[in-house]
Parts: structure tokens; C-alpha cells; sequence
């Protein structure tokens, strides 16, 4: 029997969520206390870790576009002429083109250089990892990677710099080997402003856990007076 005032479903208790498996159990009541496996911290693994690697699949895709369309008219018109059809005109009016014009001619020049352009271009796109927005974290287990964007650790810095008494507004350009820090300073000495950035900024840039932490430079000036 319920009340007036109660539900009428039957109460159960929900399920606890499993976070890690086996490892995660709740320990047992006689096992020591420092039997469980402690989590990796920052400080026990070296941090090295690797840029991400872009997919590149607009470029990709689009040069695959490419040779198949170009592949696939080219092949058809090759069975067209063995099948005893005159040759398509764009074939027939390349061959000319090629046999009247020399290679020290302007257009061959152009083209040549245009290919070479692109060519060097899916050259670079190929061996450089791109996704620059991305900083690297650092690795403290097998398998786990983990990246940063530059703009959400611009912004971390940013709050941790409005802290500092002093500081009236602030500016932080987040690169992958410099963070660049210009502040405005309304009282105090900007001296002391500029030590007390640094101590607070260079222990954020710490506690963002980069697999390459990158080097502050912090600039404090005083506001354009009005008038």
C-alpha cells in the first residue's frame, strides 16, 4: 500500500557505472589497502608524443576525381578507336598541339610549371602532419593519445592571467613553441606584474600536461590614456 503522496512504482536501486573495468571494482574488504594499481600521473612517463596526423581527405578526393575522370576518358577513347571510331577531337587536337609545339615554347613552359606546382603541393601535403591547431599532450599510458586545441589553451591561460592583481585586460596568442602575452596593467608596478605573470603562467603552462610545453613571452604595458 502507498500513500497519497507517494509513487506508485516500485523503488529500485540504479546501477553504478563501470569506469574501468576489473581494474575499477570497488577493492576487497581484505585486501591491503595499497594492493590497488596506481593511475599514471604526468610526472612517472617521459611525455613524448608526435603531432597528429592530418587525413588530407579534400585533397585526397579531389586528385582522385581527377585521374579517374582522366583515366576512364582516356580509356574510353582508346576502345573507341579500336573499335573503328575516329579518335575524339580533344585527343586529336593534343597530339598536334604537342607535335607543332616546341619545348622552349611559352605554353609548355606554363604548363610544365603549373604541374611542378602541383606536384611539390601533394608533396608537402604528404609529408608534413598538418593540424597545427592541435598541440600534442603527453602520453603517460600505452595507446592513449591526447591533443589540445591552441585556442582552448589560449583561453585557460587568459583566465589564469586576469588573476594577477593588476591586470586589467589580456591578449594570448597560443603557437606551437611560443605563447605570446600582452597585458594591461592599471596600478601596481609593471615589473611586479610582469614576475607575477610569469610565476602564474609558467605554472599553467605546466599544469596543460604538453607533450612540448611552449615558451612564454609576456609583454605588460599601460592603457592608451583617453583624452
Amino acid at each position: 500500500m502507498t500513500g497519497p503522496g507517494e509513487p506508485t512504482g516500485s523503488t529500485r536501486r540504479m546501477p553504478a557505472v563501470d569506469r574501468g573495468g576489473d581494474d575499477a571494482r570497488a577493492p576487497d574488504g581484505d585486501a591491503p589497502s595499497g594492493a590497488n594499481t596506481a593511475v599514471p600521473t604526468l610526472d612517472r612517463a617521459d611525455g613524448r608524443a608526435g603531432r597528429f596526423w592530418s587525413a588530407r581527405r579534400v585533397p585526397a578526393a579531389l586528385l582522385a576525381l581527377v585521374l579517374l575522370g582522366a583515366a576512364g576518358l582516356l580509356l574510353y577513347d582508346i576502345a573507341a578507336v579500336r573499335a573503328g571510331h575516329p579518335a575524339m577531337q580533344w585527343r586529336r587536337s593534343l597530339a598536334e598541339g604537342l607535335a607543332d609545339h616546341r619545348l622552349d615554347s611559352v605554353a609548355v613552359i606554363v604548363g610544365a610549371a603549373v604541374a611542378a606546382a602541383i606536384g611539390l603541393w601533394l608533396i608537402l601535403l604528404a609529408l608534413t602532419p598538418g593540424l597545427r591547431d592541435l598541440l600534442p599532450m603527453r602520453r603517460d599510458r600505452t595507446g592513449v593519445r591526447a591533443g589540445l586545441d591552441r585556442t582552448a589553451a589560449a583561453l585557460v591561460l587568459r583566465d589564469r592571467a586576469v588573476e594577477v592583481p593588476g591586470v586589467q585586460s589580456v591578449r594570448v596568442r597560443m603557437g606551437r613553441r611560443k605563447a605570446k602575452v600582452k597585458a594591461l596593467s592599471h596600478f601596481r608596478e609593471l615589473d611586479e606584474v610582469r614576475a607575477d605573470l610569469d610565476t602564474t603562467l609558467g605554472t599553467a603552462v605546466g599544469e596543460l600536461g604538453l607533450a612540448k610545453p611552449p615558451g612564454l613571452s609576456v609583454q605588460v604595458h599601460r592603457p592608451a590614456k583617453k583624452g
